[in-house]
């Protein structure tokens, strides 16, 4: 057959295919061909290996507006498009897009479907401590002490408690602050012991569900510079501020009757900043046990913040029981969502302005900053999407918000599990913000 009949046999396939089949093809001379009115384009965008810094090109489909049809009908046209891909074969989405300006769904596959979330995880965890804690919420680190500061030799006759409080921003410079406080109180000599008090969370150091070798933060509530080193550095630094220390250390409870002196504190703002931007597992685990100690019980486990976000679930028309939270940041291979609870935990977190005001400004931007720095660049969704990612080996997701092409509010949220390599997974997830924006 000559290559001219082939090409008029393959046109009229294509012409007998219904439209969301046409619209997803990528060869714009067949998109011109079906519909001279239409408006194509074609760009760019990027994505970022799980394995590797290295920016991948990958084209995006042509889409093909009719301007017959309905924003909603050409979207969801264009979705279904790039739906149709091999991918899928192997590899399990669970899609859920909101129209939170008419507030009603704008796109749904397979949402129900349990999955692992991976670092959407902290997008829960985040709405769920703002909704409980408000975002004026402070993590603190406190010093106390017990017995009496003599005045004449500015001894203190009894001993220092540092109260963790599971802040991840702990630093050198909060502990200089610290001890300088300590100084100021006229305290020159500690004629007693010092002593660190574990009691806000459970003891266990790492998450349930983590993998022996993954990168896993410490979970301890007192830490510095994210290292378990804090009653050592401390006692270094009340010695080079000029205070004198001959007693011991050790780990106790604070008792009642003793007195705050000196304070550090970070707003839960500060923390969600890095703990979404760039995806910090210790802040997300640090945040999640504030929501855990919420009612100022000591020994606060992931059990009891499981609770509180089982209750959210349920207060939006949801079974907890659908779901498995077993950590704040999603490193654990326990956690179990869907698509459609973490939309409905962003829709949530847009209807209250407190909430949403402090999540917002901590989600990475497309093609701007943090995880999605290097990817949908040169595409409409630069500078639009605002979403959280997550990543582990087999999962790869993408939730957030998002400004449409219609000028609609969008929330969303994309999970994949089941690849071998994240960036087919990833270029999906891009797709689809493209397809929406454009």
């Amino acid at each position: 057959m000559k290559l001219k009949s082939l090409s008029v046999l393959a046109l009229s396939i294509v012409m007998s295919l219904p439209i969301h089949a046409q619209i997803y093809l990528d060869s714009t001379e067949i998109a011109k061909v079906l519909n001279p009115k239409a408006t194509i384009i074609q760009s760019k965008t990027t994505v970022e290996d799980s394995d590797s810094d290295e920016e991948t090109d990958s084209i995006i489909p042509a889409f093909a507006t009719d301007n017959h049809l309905s924003w909603k009908e050409n979207i969801t046209a264009r979705l279904d498009g790039i739906f149709h891909t091999s991918l899928l074969q192997t590899v399990q989405a669970g899609v859920m897009i909101w129209d939170l300006t008419d507030d009603v769904p704008l796109y749904q596959y397979n949402e129900r479907m349990h999955m692992r979330p991976a670092s959407t995880m902290k997008c829960l965890t985040a709405i769920a401590a703002l909704d409980k804690l408000g975002s004026d919420y402070t993590l603190k680190t406190r010093v106390y002490y017990t017995g009496e500061i003599e005045d004449s030799t500015h001894v203190l006759h009894g001993d220092l408690y540092c109260l963790g409080g599971m802040d991840p921003m702990f630093d050198n410079s909060d502990m200089r602050e610290l001890v300088n406080t300590i100084r100021n109180e006229g305290i020159t000599q500690i004629d007693g012991n010092i002593y660190t008090d574990l009691s806000f969370k459970e003891r266990n150091r790492l998450g349930e569900g983590w993998c022996w070798d993954d990168k896993n933060p410490t979970l301890s509530p007192l830490l510095i510079e994210r290292r378990d080193e804090f009653i050592s550095r401390f006692c270094s630094a009340l010695r080079s501020s000029g205070i004198t220390f001959n007693g011991t250390t050790d780990e106790r409870q604070t008792p009642a009757e003793a007195r705050p002196i000196a304070t550090q504190s970070h707003s839960i703002r500060q923390v969600l900043q890095r703990m979404m931007k760039v995806s910090d597992n210790l802040y997300a685990e640090a945040v999640f046990y504030q929501l855990a100690a919420s009612e100022g019980t000591r020994w606060a486990s992931a059990r009891t913040g499981r609770q509180y976000e089982n209750a959210l679930f349920e207060k939006l028309g949801l079974n907890a029981r659908d779901y498995y939270v077993a950590d704040g940041s999603g490193l654990s291979l326990y956690n179990y969502v869907s698509a459609e609870l973490e939309v409905k935990m962003l829709r949530y977190a847009y209807q209250k302005q407190d909430i949403y005001g402090a999540l917002l400004p901590s989600l990475p931007i497309a093609g701007t900053d943090g995880t999605l720095k290097k990817r949908m660049r040169g595409t409409p969704a630069e500078g639009n999407v605002r979403a959280k990612t997550g990543t582990v080996k087999g999962v790869s997701s993408l939730a957030g918000y998002l400004t449409a092409s219609n000028g609609h509010l969008i929330c969303f949220a994309i999970i994949n599990n089941g690849g071998l390599t994240n960036s087919p997974m990833r270029n999906f997830q891009n797709k689809i913000c493209v397809a929406l924006c454009q």
